[in-house]
């Protein structure tokens, strides 16, 4: 096992050495041509393992983007936490199924014990259950699953059963600024994007809660959003849960990163009436700095949320085995890594204190970064609420995005809202500080005096 033992130890020296130089390299690689060259063709003969990672390394390293670093602020993209980041080698290492009790007792009980801190530190109820999936994606289908399975049953309907033909018609009130997961999650489950019948948003892209009490008639899943993907505005979780349960449906709430506000005292407001709903929704690799990838679904109707996603076959045992939880009844995937060990390492690395302060810290560099903007006398479109933040260049928005983008600075997107290209900031990394919004700015504004210094030319 010597071999072993130098191979992790090299490829662990090796993410270290990346962990160390990502704060002061370019954001984004400047060329990538060579990375296919590099890892040549598929060999005729066996290769020793420390010439196959030593050839990966070198191949791809200099393609990477310092999306773990501090002025990445594209896509709400977290870095991973140091704790976190050796749970999850140890996870690939320890390489435990998930499945159950039988396949890893360890990955049950931490995944266990986890979820229970997860729904402590985001106060939700603490009867609802939970899957840890992939992301937002998945955790967003696995809540509506649990809500077309509820919904349907009620309605006389057995849907894992029957299926969708012939079922009583079924409706999905949602914003018109729903993230776009929601509708692949509503392909995937067969209920398509004509089921949805989108409410307008307000100015800030927040749930018009007049428009949702119009909409509401007949058996319908109503979809909210802890913030809103561009602006991070947060829809009235209290007014639009008490409406929809006083006609008969479902709330899902898509969280994927405001979520988290609930786990921040000075942010919790935002999310008043959160808890009331039916199903919620959240990414682990944003907010919570977990590594890739992992994401949350919770339900206060656990029933319901096994009857969709759990399975039986005649080889399968220890499902609820010694009363320890199978985390295969929550999810899609049988086959699926132990991601409860990086997620309990993230919780205990911050504590309940640090993860406010982390949340807290990153809307008030968000809140940096649109004061020094606005005082360069750039256009800040949004109010920020939360992380997020919008900025108009007029008809040099995608020209100054694209320099920023170059410059290697820094790397925020565009989006197009309300009819206008927008520069879309999102802060949610861990290791940003105050000194990485003041050198993004300049970039900024370097990108801008030079785009219109071209434009004269």
């Amino acid at each position: 096992m010597s071999e072993l033992r130098d191979l992790l130890a090299d490829a662990a020296a090796r993410a270290a050495a990346y962990r160390e130089s990502v704060a002061d390299a370019p954001v984004f690689p400047d060329d990538t041509s060579g990375v296919r060259e590099k890892l040549g063709d598929l060999p005729e003969m066996p290769v020793p393992s420390a010439d196959v990672i030593r050839r990966l390394a070198d191949a791809v390293e200099p393609a990477l983007v310092g999306s773990t670093g501090p002025r990445y602020f594209g896509f709400v993209t977290g870095g991973a936490l140091d704790a976190a980041t050796a749970a999850d080698m140890l996870a690939t290492g320890w390489d435990q199924p998930a499945f159950n009790k039988v396949t890893s007792p360890a990955g049950a009980i931490v995944e266990e014990v986890a979820g229970e801190w997860l729904k402590d530190v985001l106060g939700l109820p603490s009867h609802a259950s939970f899957g840890f999936v992939t992301g937002g994606q998945g955790a967003n289908t696995v809540g509506l699953a649990a809500a077309r399975h509820h919904v349907l049953a009620r309605a006389g309907w057995d849907v894992e059963r029957r299926g969708l033909p012939g079922a009583p018609p079924l409706r999905v009130i949602a914003n018109e600024e729903r993230h776009a997961t929601i509708d692949r999650s509503l392909r995937l489950l067969g209920l398509g994007t004509d089921a949805v019948t989108p409410v307008r948003a307000d100015d800030q892209g927040a749930l018009d809660i007049a428009g949702l009490e119009k909409a509401l008639d007949g058996p319908a899943i109503v979809c909210l959003q802890a913030g809103n993907v561009n602006t991070g505005a947060f829809d009235d979780f209290a007014a639009a849960t008490e409406i929809a349960h006083r006609h008969g449906a479902w709330v899902h709430v898509d969280g994927a990163f405001g979520l988290w506000a609930a786990a921040a005292p000075a942010l919790r407001r935002l999310t008043a009436g959160l808890e009331t709903a039916d199903s919620w929704a959240v990414d682990g690799h944003k907010w919570l700095n977990v590594p890739y990838d992992s994401g949350y679904v919770f339900c206060a109707h656990p029933e319901s949320h096994r009857a969709a996603m759990s399975l039986t076959a005649a080889y399968l045992t220890g499902q609820g085995d010694g009363g320890v939880r199978a985390p295969s009844d929550y999810v899609p995937e049988s086959s699926r890594r132990a991601r409860g060990f990086a997620t309990w390492a993230a919780l205990s690395e911050l504590g309940r204190s640090g993860i406010a302060e982390l949340i807290e810290r990153c809307c008030a560099l968000a809140r940096r970064f649109a004061e020094r903007l606005a005082a360069a006398g750039i256009t800040v479109v949004n109010d920020v609420v939360l992380n997020q933040v919008l900025v108009d260049f007029g008809e040099d928005t995608e020209r100054v995005v694209d320099a920023v983008q170059r410059s290697g600075e820094c790397w925020m997107g565009a989006t197009t809202w309300r009819g206008r290209r927008l520069m879309r900031i999102s802060v949610s990394n861990w290791s940003t500080t105050e000194a990485d919004v003041d050198r993004s700015v300049v970039a900024i504004q370097a990108a801008r005096a030079s785009v219109a210094s071209s434009g004269k030319a």
